[in-house]
This record gives structure tokens, sequence and C-alpha cells, in this order.
């Protein structure tokens, strides 16, 4: 069974374990938690009985105007069974009232954050990826 939640109360870096499939350098479960704890915002899904997070969202907002959301992820796993329809819905019911819900992704998941309401447009960006791991600061 899978819960949800919105805290980080009791979740340690083991329970973190598996995430970031095919990032070449991915931050480790230690540094995936601290940035689960400076995001604004985060739902967490859990496995009940074992306590493993199997999928997470973030956002950062600036709590008036806009939010944006980096990342969001299922463990292979747990994938097809709505679990990361239930995070991004879960997480722009937090971000009610916000003007401006952005994020950005490749074109092969396009569709399913269509499906959940959300629109294509078109951005720019700067990688770093000798810092994919976390470790810059």
């Amino acid at each position: 069974m899978i819960e949800y939640r919105t805290s980080l109360k009791n979740i340690t870096g083991p329970q973190l374990d598996g995430f970031f499939e095919g990032w070449p350098a991915p931050p480790s479960p230690e540094m995936h938690l601290k940035l689960l704890e400076q995001s604004d915002c985060i739902v967490l899904a859990t496995e009940t009985e074992s306590g493993q997070v199997v999928g997470f969202i973030t956002a950062v907002t600036d709590h008036v105007l806009s939010a944006y959301i980096p990342l969001l992820e299922v463990l292979p796993e747990y994938r097809k069974q709505g679990i990361g329809k239930t995070l991004i819905r879960r997480m722009i019911e937090l971000l009610n009232g916000i003007y401006m819900i952005d994020l950005t992704c490749d074109s092969n998941v396009q569709p399913f954050y269509k499906s959940v309401g959300m629109q294509p447009m078109s951005g720019m960006m700067i990688r770093n990826y000798d810092f994919q791991s976390g470790q810059a600061f």
C-alpha cells in the first residue's frame, strides 16, 4: 500500500535509494534528502510496510505568483500504478492559488503532464553537468 505525505519526519537517506535512474552522476541518498529538505514543497509516496520512499515531487516557489517543479520521480518497479499522477496532482493542490506553475521536461514525457492539465511551452536552460551529483554547494 502507498501512503502520501508532505513531511520528511522519520525519513533517512537509505529510504531514498534507487532514484535518479539514468543520471551519469546522480545525487547520493544523503544529498537527495538534503534537496528535499531545501525544497519549498514536497510530496512523498512511501510504501506503508517498509517505509521506503517510492516516489517524490518537489517545488520551489515565491509563495506569491510563481512555482517551479524541478523533480518528479517514481522508482521503476512502482511505475504504471498512478503514483506519478497522484504526486503531481497533490503538488498542484498544494500550490493552489499560484498564478504560474512551470516545469521543464523531455518531449517523451509531455503526454504524461498534459494528462494532468499542463500545457506545453518553450523555455531556455543551463545544465552544469559537472555539478549533477549536488556536490557544488
